[in-house]
């Protein structure tokens, strides 16, 4: 029986090919990852959130950028009222949301650059809410800042450049002189914010 040739390839050869196509493609859905769209308030308690938008009133009259306009200042205060105390916690919260351990996310956010390669690529850095974190002003609470990885590294034309940040989130504290994290984030993929 006379074997079908096809572009220089016998039948069977084509139904093989075909057939990895297939499985190719399958195995290509199969890993792409559906990662849940998050915002930063979900990832703190709500208490820490409740204390933070109800700031004690005096707090108002701070100039920001001043000596006064720190974490540290106002744990000096010695007359604190419990609404004080509790807007302390919050601003240096470790609490997490135990939900979110070993979640794929994404998340909108800014980077602050911790360390690059040799190419200028950032490699180390901290994903933060707002645009000044860490650099410009008291860093955010703990459970507002996540601490990210990549092998490749990325560009990173300006800090006010705000990203979506894909990847899986784990419960796991960094700190360094910079600030304190207490999630990570292992990074799949980083895009512009559009």
């Amino acid at each position: 029986m006379a074997t079908r040739k096809m572009f220089g390839l016998k039948h069977d050869s084509i139904v093989i090919l075909l057939m990895f196509w297939v499985f190719s493609a399958y195995a290509q859905a199969a890993k792409k990852t559906d990662y849940q769209e998050i915002e930063w308030i979900q990832l703190m308690p709500k208490e820490d959130l409740a204390a933070l938008l109800n700031p004690p009133e005096f707090l108002l009259d701070i100039q920001d950028g001043s000596e006064q306009d720190s974490v540290e200042a106002l744990s000096a205060l010695t007359d604190q009222d419990e609404a004080t105390r509790r807007f302390q916690q919050a601003l240096t919260s470790e609490k997490v949301i135990e939900n979110f351990d070993k979640k794929a996310i994404r998340i909108p956010g800014f980077v602050v650059p911790l360390k690059s390669d040799e190419q200028q690529r950032v490699t180390e850095f901290f994903i933060v809410p707002y645009f000044g974190a860490c650099l410009h002003m008291p860093p955010p609470p703990p459970n507002q800042m996540i601490y990210g990885t990549t092998k490749t590294g990325f560009e990173l034309a300006q800090l006010t450049e705000p990203f979506w940040f894909e990847g899986v989130i784990n419960i796991a504290t960094t700190s360094n002189m910079t600030g304190t994290a207490v999630y990570g984030l292992a990074l799949d993929n980083i895009e512009a914010y559009n």
